[in-house]
């Protein structure tokens, strides 16, 4: 049995996650944390780390899931770190600095962080590495992402996850373009386009354009409900499980 610690366990995605669980058999939520402690469901919930940490029940945790906020980030690590539990970040919207303090904290725990749980988004990424390889600098990449007026972040970390996916493999290190109003110029060679749209209840589509000479090539991944990325939550919670110090992703998973 997978015993899991859901981090923002009431919130939208933190409910979605509830329920897909309930399908799988070996799975389960023990716990829960979010600033709303209120119990929605079969699990006690917590208000903060500092209030399940002296519990028995972080003890017989096997990895901490976190659909909160980046700004919960300082207490989650320090949970995980001082009881040996893998953590899996499935938030975004981090500032450097976390950036930073995550990547630090991965010396001393197990930790799993992806810009998007969808195992399509990440096989997506693939599939962009290898556009690059062929197209090179022949050709200009833009991204558009699309989400629902909710989302407060901005460009979506899928949106820079895809954009790091096409620098890994592009030649020369492009810079990231958010806006042209104020640049009033051509476009440059090395360049990426990135731009966000927000509106309604768009769960998330993002297109990566590939405009060369006379033809473009398009990708696009569109994520119907939230479901994808719980189910991809899931997948690496049971990857991390008993996994070494080090920092990890969803191309870990794939593999």
């Amino acid at each position: 049995m997978l015993n899991i610690i859901l981090a923002g366990c009431n919130g939208y995605m933190g409910r979605v996650v509830t329920d897909i669980v309930a399908a799988y058999p070996a799975v389960t939520i023990i716990a829960g944390l979010d600033v709303n402690a209120d119990k929605l469901s079969d699990y006690p919930v917590f208000a903060t780390p500092d209030d399940i940490a002296p519990t028995t029940l972080i003890d017989s945790c096997d990895v901490i899931v976190d659909f909160s906020a980046p700004s919960a980030i300082d207490g989650l690590l320090k949970l995980s770190i001082s009881h040996k539990v893998p953590l899996v970040l499935c938030a975004t919207g981090y500032t450097t600095e976390q950036l930073d303090k995550i990547e630090e904290t991965s010396k001393q725990v197990a930790l799993f962080r992806s810009g998007n749980m969808s195992i399509g988004i990440n096989l997506l990424a693939d599939l962009i590495k290898r556009a690059c390889e062929v197209l090179g600098e022949e050709f200009d990449i833009e991204i558009v992402e699309r989400h629902h007026r909710r989302k407060v972040d901005a460009p979506s970390g899928t949106a820079l996850l895809l954009a790091d996916a096409a620098t890994s493999a592009l030649p020369h290190k492009p810079e990231y373009v958010y806006e042209r109003e104020s640049k009033r110029e051509p476009r440059s060679n090395h360049e990426i386009g990135i731009s966000a749209v927000r509106g309604g209840t768009i769960v998330g589509v993002h297109d990566v354009i590939f405009a060369g000479q006379d033809e473009v090539i398009e990708l696009r991944h569109t994520a119907s409900s939230r479901e994808v990325f719980a189910t991809g939550a899931i997948k690496a919670a049971k990857f991390m499980a008993n996994k070494k110090n080090g920092m990890y992703d969803m191309s870990d998973v794939l593999k």
